[in-house]
């Protein structure tokens, strides 16, 4: 059999050496490929014991490093900023990015209550007539409008336009009442005596509500009922007339696919990519330089577990394979939860309450303070 080589104590990167060249153009991981490599293996005991490892080895295990680095942190940025994102194109790379926070989201579920209350909606409203007639009183929409402006579905009616006219269109001008009393000062000859007598608003409101009452109470006062979109209106028509609808397609409504293609709408496609390298702080670049170690020990486990004791003159020696998985999986274990941990002091809501506490503590330390005495 070929004897395979091992790590000879030095390397040279170039590009194509990872399993996925994810940031194989990336200037700095290209210098800091060899390092890791090298101190990997430092690491792990060499010089005084041979590391069955090779470059690509090593290489593979800072590439996953970086993977899994970009993974965390971009699992916590989707969680953030979620709400804000839904509804984006995918085609935008947030990675690294300052997201703004917007009320897109929870405007979007807002609109949807917005058909109903009328004050907002993304399903549109269509207009019909129908014709009344003498004497009918009720009268099908489902016939009437449905099967014509509205075929292939059915109809939801919104708004019904049946009332009487306005009661300001309905009463005389109050002021012309005094016209006897202008005449006799002398003001007859201009116009009416708004130019001239002041009364109070409310008593307009007032008449206006007189009128509107006494329709609802002495007389049959505009309304319908609407039952599975049989109209029945009062009072009895007298006449022949246009009465105009609005209404919604309910298929429209109740279609959940508001939304254009290609936009976010879920944590699977959050445009958050692989983190560019050369972006990633001291403070990250050492966390991934930790889990590379991990990794790297890892690997090296796997190797050695293939035999566990290899023979030597006089006797055999045991490999370590069982103490480097174990040290290997806590050790990621740790920096995963370290690196959360440190993720979740660093939320929105967690920030908002240090700066809080900060100003606090500033408020309380400033009332110790003397103040200073201004003599103008």
């Amino acid at each position: 059999m070929t004897d395979i080589p091992i790590w000879p104590g030095t390397s040279t990167f170039t590009t194509g050496s990872t399993p996925f060249g994810l940031y194989d153009a990336d200037p700095q991981f290209q210098l800091d490929a060899d390092h890791v490599a090298n101190w990997c293996a430092k690491r792990l005991g060499y010089p005084l014991v041979d590391i069955e490892l090779q470059d690509v080895n090593f290489y593979a295990c800072f590439e996953e490093a970086i993977s899994e680095y970009s993974n965390q942190v971009n699992q916590f940025n989707i969680q953030q900023n979620l709400l804000s994102l839904i509804g984006t194109p995918t085609s935008n790379n947030v990675t690294q990015r300052n997201i703004s926070p917007n009320l897109g989201g929870i405007i979007q579920i807002a609109t949807e209550y917005g058909v109903d209350t009328f004050t907002n909606g993304n399903v549109n409203f269509y207009s019909a007539s129908i014709d009344i007639e003498n004497g009918q009183q009720t009268y099908d929409l489902n016939a009437l409008v449905r099967d014509i402006h509205a075929p292939t579905g059915s109809i939801e009616i919104k708004r019904v336009h049946h009332y009487p006219l306005p009661a300001a269109m309905r009463f005389y001008d109050p002021y012309l009442g005094n016209q006897a009393m202008l005449d006799t000062f002398g003001f007859g000859a201009y116009s009416t005596g708004v130019s001239f007598t002041l009364m109070p608003m409310y008593a307009d409101l007032l008449r206006v509500q007189a009128i509107e009452f006494n329709d609802m109470m002495r007389k049959s006062a505009y309304s319908f009922e609407l039952l599975n979109n049989k109209l029945k209106i009062f009072p009895i028509p007298v006449k022949n007339f246009k009465l105009w609808l609005e209404y919604i397609v309910k298929e429209e409504r109740n279609n959940p696919l508001k939304y254009p293609t290609g936009s976010v709408s879920d944590f699977s496609n959050a445009p958050y990519d692989f983190m560019n390298y050369g972006n990633i702080n001291s403070v990250g670049k050492t966390w991934v330089y930790s889990y590379a170690l991990a990794l790297a020990k890892e690997t090296l486990g796997y190797v050695r577990g293939k035999y566990g004791s290899i023979p030597i003159p006089n006797g055999e020696t045991t490999l370590n394979s069982a103490d480097l998985l174990s040290a290997a999986t806590a050790e990621k274990t740790a920096l995963v939860a370290e690196l959360r941990e440190i993720l979740d002091t660093t939320t929105r809501a967690k920030l908002l309450e240090a700066k809080k506490a900060e100003v606090d503590a500033l408020s309380g330390t400033l009332v110790g303070s003397p103040l200073l005495i201004y003599i103008g």
